[in-house]
């Protein structure tokens, strides 16, 4: 019997049925659209419709500032971070109603992570210190983080502080944790992306055992730049490992469990986010594709971004958003964002059970998550 995926891609007739239009008009307001309009993007065997108004939000009662991070509890709901305290937490169904939400604790939320604690769905969220000013609104303060493991409720069970406060830290070391990542044994790995770029590795009770990375080693392959996103990867089960993002480098890094260096993977102009696997997959947003150095006063504004999907050879094979991933002597060339500004800073993804893949996006005017439909 076909699979439903194979009976829509047969069904469709894009040559003749497909329009594309664009995706963002001037100040960020959607394009009229009808019925019979449908963007379909990415590449190959990864190509998806956009629902841009999946998620069902009236912005009078449910505050979205930046979309950070979204993943899906036992319960098939997908549970969304943002940094607005006013509703940090957003819990949402498979159609994109909002069906609960809470947290006023985290000006800079940023990392979350689910883990299935003996039946029991556990969030670690990573605090990463960023706040804005409230004279103005728009200038952003600096201030040590926090990692808090949290019920999917909202009650605390612990938070993991300053590692100065054991020694591990000299002063004025700032801490500022974007992501964090749980292995089998129930070990916690804490990236310091926005602040000291060290990889922590904790016990399950919250107790410290190593850290890994920062900038000045004598072999530059353990140093990490913007370490923003970390996941246990597991896609061999007899050789579990840590994929870490260096984002200022365009690079994913591989490390054993313990912290060794195995390899790492040039993504030419891609500024990555956190890596999410999903079968023998890694999937992730794309926070900008253009160089800092081009020149302006605050290149981070520009939106550039797109996502990117990467195959188990570490090759990536679709980028939705953006132009189509080329190749030349096994390295990676450099990838646009596409024509139609599909997304402006992709800052993560969240994989359902069907593949369907969900965009949360940083700077981009208050957007509320879109759903990208597997085809």
């Amino acid at each position: 019997m076909p699979s439903r995926r194979s009976f829509v891609q047969t069904g469709m007739t894009l040559a003749t049925a497909l329009v594309t239009a664009p995706a963002f008009a001037i100040g960020g307001k959607y394009p009229k659209r009808t019925a019979s309009m449908e963007e379909i993007i990415g590449h190959g065997d990864y190509r998806y419709r956009v629902h841009r108004d999946w998620a069902k939000i009236n912005p009078f009662t449910t505050f979205i500032d930046n979309c950070h991070e979204m993943v899906t509890d036992s319960k098939g709901r997908l549970i969304m971070i943002g940094d607005d305290p006013r509703n940090n937490i957003l819990v949402f169904d498979k159609s994109g109603e909002v069906v609960d939400s809470w947290g006023t604790y985290w000006p800079g939320g940023h990392g979350l992570t689910l883990v299935d604690e003996g039946g029991e769905d556990m969030l670690y969220v990573s605090e990463s210190g960023w706040m804005r000013s409230r004279d103005d609104g728009r200038t952003m303060i600096r201030q040590n983080g926090y990692v808090a493991k949290m019920t999917v409720d909202g009650r605390l069970v612990f938070s993991i502080g300053h590692p100065q406060g054991i020694g591990e830290y000299e002063p004025g070391m700032p801490f500022q944790p974007t992501e964090t990542a749980v292995a089998p044994n129930g070990d916690i790995y804490v990236a310091d992306g926005y602040g000291s770029d060290y990889i922590l590795q904790y016990d399950q009770q919250g107790r410290f055992i190593r850290k890994f990375g920062g900038h000045e080693n004598a072999d530059k392959n353990y140093n990490l730049h913007n370490a923003h996103g970390i996941a246990v990867d597991t896609r061999d089960p007899a050789g579990p490992r840590l994929l870490v993002t260096s984002r200022s480098t365009k690079e994913y890094k591989y490390f054993t469990l313990d912290g060794k260096w195995i390899k790492t993977v040039d993504l030419a102009n891609l500024q990555i986010c956190r890596p999410v696997i999903r079968g023998q997959n890694v999937y992730a947003g794309v926070c900008w594709s253009h160089d800092f150095s081009e020149g302006g006063e605050q290149p981070w504004l520009r939106q550039t971004g797109f996502t990117m999907v990467m195959d188990r050879d570490d090759r990536v094979v679709s980028c939705p958003g953006g132009e189509q991933p080329v190749y030349e002597n096994e390295k990676l060339q450099r990838v646009a964002q596409d024509t139609a500004r599909t997304f402006y800073n992709g800052h993560d993804v969240c994989v359902d059970a069907d593949e369907n893949v969900y965009v949360c996006q940083w700077n981009a005017h208050r957007t509320p998550p879109v759903k990208l439909e597997r085809v």
